[in-house]
């Protein structure tokens, strides 16, 4: 590995092996998600708590702080919308010369394996690892289901990781499952967990990261779990203390409401 590569890896995977990616690229299929109408305001209170963040070109560009000593993965994948067709029939919309100007230390994309548009998926991912890896830029994989929720099991996204691995992403973002080791064991990559729907409590966001961390994960790439939620620093302070600091589920909702109550 060159030391260009290295260097991009080094400052997204910290010291100690792990990672806690902030994701608000949710736009670009969905417009103005909620709690996302101005992504520039929803980070800053936050942002300081994740290793990298993760966004589109135009959101980098018109709501971040060049300032911001954080890493950009760049969300290049796209064209897509959920009022369209299908979500799957996503194409690279970003040129490797934008992301180096815009001085990205990654890129990432979707891939949707099983879908109609399987091969043009791959394809893609195929010719950005080519682009990206001529520049010493990494590329993460993300493992997307669509609307097809059924398919977030253990043998389903095994297979998806494995794939994206074996075509060269250097980084795999997947959903959390049952028997979610089998998973990891079978992707020669690091992988990261995507946070997925908004859930029910704080709590049960601990345990899936816990269990994940558990099972060989080296961190996440969480965003709605984060920045919707009422409480959104005491969510990522907590979330960051599983992944740096090796807390279980319960310390972690303990110091979420430490936080919250203004004791920590």
């Amino acid at each position: 590995m060159e030391w260009g590569m290295k260097n991009r890896l080094s400052r997204l995977i910290q010291k100690d092996g792990k990672a806690l990616f902030l994701p608000i690229d949710h736009g670009y299929f969905q417009g103005p998600t909620h709690c996302l109408e101005k992504p520039g305001e929803t980070i800053k209170p936050i942002y300081e708590y994740a290793d990298a963040v993760m966004c589109t070109r135009g959101v980098l560009r018109n709501c971040v702080n060049p300032a911001i000593e954080k890493p950009i993965i760049m969300r290049v994948s796209g064209a897509v919308s959920v009022v369209g067709e299908d979500l799957a029939n996503e194409s690279i919309v970003t040129s490797i010369q934008e992301i180096l100007r815009l001085n990205a230390s990654a890129v990432s994309m979707s891939v949707f394996v099983g879908s109609k548009y399987e091969n043009k998926s791959l394809s893609n991912l195929s010719k950005l690892v080519d682009e990206c890896e001529e520049y010493g830029i990494p590329v993460m994989a993300v493992s997307a289901v669509g609307k097809e929720l059924e398919k977030r099991e253990a043998r389903y996204l095994a297979l998806a990781a494995r794939i994206s691995a074996e075509i060269g992403a250097r980084v795999v973002k997947t959903y959390f499952c049952e028997n979610f080791h089998k998973v990891v064991e079978g992707c020669p990559v690091p992988v990261v967990i995507a946070g997925g729907p908004k859930t029910e409590t704080q709590k049960e966001v601990f345990d899936f990261v816990y269990s994940g961390m558990q099972a060989g994960a080296i961190g996440v790439n969480l965003g709605r779990n984060i920045w919707q939620t009422e409480y959104p620093v005491a969510s990522i302070k907590a979330i960051r203390a599983i992944i740096h600091e090796g807390y279980t589920s319960q310390e972690a909702d303990d110091l979420y409401n430490q936080v919250i109550a203004g004791k920590a």
